[in-house]
């Protein structure tokens, strides 16, 4: 009956915290949904303030930045369907909850496993929170920046050079797009991973340098799984960051472990 209850009370915490995390991703998807972005320039600098505005919101103006920046000069983004730029515009607010949300969706999960922790493993946990969002933002703007317009460049070939006129659907775009984001972001936290695994003490540092082959096999196919097309040739721009991730982690794990013994 113990064992039962303890499982209920885990439960009980588990859904609170989710919860919780909700209703942080809830609240900021839905301002990003009302308020428009006004610029305001002071002392030389563009600032930016919140306006109510349903229609022209932020999402609207992510949409439209995305649009500018990302889809190649011939190609039309349509909507082909009544509401298909609004539910765009609800996966956009999401992300952006997501990210923004970060700190808390961490520190609800880090607070929800902490009695499983050891006390090394709950420091790691705690130093780890901040370097993770800045991971997970470095990716997505790592992948927006140079990912995402010359993969849709190289798809975009493809159709031209058969005669085609291409047409994007708004939403197949944005989810393609968010589909990188996200994979970048959670990708760029493999060397935090690696050093969190490490520093708590399941594995060695020398473990990473040992499956390296392993390793590089894992990430390519994770590549080729998480790209549209089967050219071979867009997986590289996922496996090769990740890659260059892997070797940054086990550099940096090496180096710690240098200092360690050296003190």
């Amino acid at each position: 009956m113990s064992e039962l209850n303890e499982i209920r009370h885990h439960l009980d915490e588990l859904r609170k915290r989710v919860l919780r995390i909700v209703i942080v991703i809830g609240i900021i998807t839905v301002f990003i949904l009302t308020f428009h972005a006004e610029p305001l320039e002071f002392a030389g600098v563009t600032l930016y303030y919140p306006t109510p505005e349903p229609l022209d919101n932020i999402a609207a103006q992510i949409t439209n930045h995305m649009k500018d920046n990302l889809v190649p000069e011939d190609v039309q983004l349509i909507q082909t369907a009544p509401g298909q730029a609004f539910f765009a515009q609800v996966y956009i607010s999401a992300l952006v909850g997501i990210v923004a949300g970060m700190p808390i969706i961490i520190k609800e999960l880090v607070g929800f496993i902490k009695p499983a922790l050891k006390e090394n493993e709950i420091n790691v946990s705690r130093s780890i929170s901040i370097p993770a969002l800045g991971l997970f933002i470095a990716g997505c703007v790592f992948s927006y920046n140079f990912v995402i317009p010359y993969i849709l460049e190289f798809l975009y070939r493809y159709g031209e050079s058969a005669g085609l006129v291409t047409f994007l659907n708004v939403i197949d775009f944005v989810t393609f797009v968010l589909q990188f984001l996200l994979a970048f972001g959670l990708s760029f936290q493999l060397p935090l991973v690696m050093y969190a695994i490490t520093a708590s003490g399941m594995i060695d540092s020398d473990f990473w340098r040992k499956n390296i082959r392993y390793a590089i096999v894992i990430i390519v196919i994770f590549g080729a799984v998480i790209t549209p097309d089967g050219s071979g040739v867009t997986m590289w721009f996922i496996a090769g960051p990740m890659i260059g991730l892997y070797f940054a982690g086990m550099a940096i794990i090496e180096r710690k472990e240098r200092k360690k013994l050296n003190t």
